[in-house]
């Protein structure tokens, strides 16, 4: 399978059409509201006890932006020092061949089953399919991405990816499904969430004990020394990265950091921005392989998949920054409403649509930067102030140019802006066309308002209000009110309206 292929979804409608779907849903809106207010109320509450808090953004974004202008020499610093520590290091250009390498190094150990750490790079690349055909299952070991592998379902948010689901609805995927993946749920399961809890625990555990190999994703990695960090809440994570023997860690490139001092600042923006708490529960740091001590055997697979090609992108490459918080999502309006499966991608909200469209470019997801009302909550919000807005408008322009390419035949909005320049070019043609919306506009209204306008207007007006024209224009009102002086040549009138 190609990149493409693996973030967006096949068979996915696009965002209007999957979101007209999603707003229906009365029970995900309810489940979204109230899971991303909480998490938007911790957050503000433990960022506001940091006096240095927009420093350390500041500083993190500094950090960000210096890595990328010279991603090429930190790649080759942490491949030196995790080839020095015992790692194996393996480059994968697109997600065909990092599936090939992960299938690989599993099959040369003899195994047929891997545990999973919560990845979205592993998500991104299909991984699970891409072992499944190979004959080789995966077990997710996250409670939440365990939702959703037994519910044969897709993530919807970054953080937690079953957010779209209520614990009455986990109970009946559990009590359906888990016998069929290793041991079964409990007999009479409630829907307690430490009952819940206890469930995945003890179905999740022989798998823990007996499992050979891992797969992780990762936070972060220290080019200096060749430390992997990842972050994790529930010890799931912590599992999975000592007891195997062996570790594969599927990491995109742009997770490098320059030093392991810069990890100061982020393990103290991640946690506060993604579950609001003041450090992550769990923590893990581990450079190469240890005698004795965790996997005999590391391998990382340094993950490109588009990410070079948005790097060639000056206003766009700025999305790579990003450490996988969430905090754009929870604070999205659009996002709310909508949940992460309407923006058909493993990257939902914001950040997903700016990052989907660069990494598998514009044309096979052209609608994601429109979904968004450009409110800037999600700039606000950025641990490592990637300026979102900035992005979703230059990623519009190109969704227009590429769509003007595609087409022989000018579309409906590109007729409508010409004839648009047309008039507002030209003094006479802007007054006639005042004086004929204004007529226009009071032979449709009824009750001081416009309903749905004619013809392909109709999908615009259909979901907002119309406003009703001003009887008199302004250019009248002016004309009328303010005559000019006897003293003034219109030559000077006009001289007057320029400046």
């Amino acid at each position: 399978m190609s990149g493409a292929d693996n973030v967006v979804w096949l068979g996915t409608p696009a965002f209007p059409q999957a979101a007209r779907a999603a707003l229906a849903d009365t029970q995900l809106r309810a489940n979204l509201r109230r899971a991303t207010g909480t998490i938007r109320d911790k957050r503000l509450a433990v960022a506001a006890e940091l006096e240095d808090w927009e420093e350390l953004r500041e500083t993190a974004a500094a950090v960000k932006r210096h890595t990328l202008r010279h991603l090429d020499h930190h790649l080759l610093r942490l491949e030196s020092a995790v080839t020095a520590a015992g790692g194996v290091v393996h480059w994968a250009a697109d997600a065909a061949e990092a599936n090939r390498i992960v299938t690989h190094l599993v099959r040369a150990t003899g195994e047929s089953e891997v545990v999973k750490v919560k990845s979205m790079a592993t998500q991104e690349i299909g991984l699970n399919e891409a072992l499944a055909e190979a004959g080789i299952r995966a077990y997710e070991t996250d409670l939440a991405e365990l939702i959703v592998q037994l519910g044969h379902d897709r993530p919807s948010h970054i953080l937690v990816p079953a957010i779209h689901r209520n614990r009455s609805e986990i109970r009946e995927i559990f009590r359906r499904e888990m016998g069929e993946w290793g041991r079964p749920a409990p007999e009479g399961l409630s829907d307690d969430p430490r009952d819940l809890a206890e469930a995945a625990r003890l179905h999740l555990r022989e798998k823990f004990l007996r499992a050979k190999v891992a797969v992780s994703g990762a936070n972060f990695a220290a080019a200096d020394t060749g430390t992997v960090v990842v972050v994790e809440s529930e010890g799931n994570g912590r599992m999975c990265l000592t007891l195997p023997e062996t570790l594969i860690t599927v990491m995109g490139i742009e997770k490098v950091l320059p030093s392991f001092a810069d990890l100061e600042v982020f393990l103290q923006l991640l946690p506060r921005s993604s579950t609001g708490e003041r450090m992550n529960p769990y923590t893990s740091l581990w450079t190469g392989v240890t005698e004795g001590d965790g996997p005999r055997n590391f391998h990382l697979v340094l993950l490109d998949n588009g990410r070079t090609a948005t790097l060639a992108d000056e206003v766009g490459r700025q999305a790579l920054a990003c450490i996988r918080c969430s905090a754009c999502l929870n604070v999205c309006p659009v996002y709310e409403r909508t949940g992460g499966h309407a923006y058909g991608s493993v990257y939902p909200g914001p950040i997903g649509a700016v990052l989907t469209p660069q990494l598998v470019g514009i044309e096979n997801a052209a609608s994601l930067p429109f979904a968004s009302t450009l409110c800037g909550a999600c700039y606000d919000a950025c641990p490592v102030k990637i300026n979102i807005p900035e992005v979703l408008v230059h990623l519009r322009a190109e969704a227009v140019e590429a769509g003007r390419r595609g087409r022989r035949l000018p579309t409906i909005e590109g007729l409508a802006m010409k004839a648009a320049a047309a008039v507002m070019s030209s003094p006479e043609r802007l007054a006639t066309a005042q004086k004929l919306a204004g007529l226009g506009a009071r032979l449709l209204a009824r009750d001081g308002r416009i309903g749905v306008l004619p013809g392909p207007f109709a999908r615009w007006s259909g979901s907002r209000d119309t406003p009703l024209p001003a009887r008199e224009t302004l250019r009248a009102w002016w004309r009328r009110t303010r005559p000019p002086a006897k003293e003034d040549s219109p030559a000077t009138v006009e001289g007057k309206g320029r400046r």
